[in-house]
């Protein structure tokens, strides 16, 4: 007897893709440096860590509508903590530093749909 092969939705391609987006950009930074940046068309987001430059903008374009300039990113190493006695390691983490096209904006106070 053979088994009947899964149907999937028409767009369960268009799912993926966008599931691969959100699991990209972790959450936008919120600070007075990042705000400041804001005003040169440039936003702020944690990324993952194993996330490049290409994903990341295409996660961007996506998610927002909006057109990337440039991406830059850094990653900054968790610091090494003492709680009592025992010593412990902070996350490392990624930015990303977004620049957009002239005219193009990103409102993160509606959050993501």
């Amino acid at each position: 007897m053979k088994k009947a092969a899964k149907k999937s939705p028409k767009n369960s391609v268009a799912a993926e893709a966008r599931a691969f987006h959100y699991d990209v950009i972790v959450s936008p930074v919120v600070t007075e440096k990042s705000t400041a940046a804001s005003e040169h068309n440039k936003v702020v987001f944690n990324v993952s860590l194993n996330a490049d430059k290409a994903s990341i903008k295409s996660a961007v374009e996506a998610l927002f509508n909006v057109k990337v300039k440039k991406v830059n990113t850094l990653v900054r190493m968790g610091k090494t903590r003492r709680f009592r006695n025992t010593l412990g390691k902070l996350s490392d983490t990624k930015k990303a530093v977004i620049t957009l096209a002239e005219g193009q904006a990103i409102n993160l106070e509606g959050g993501l749909k």
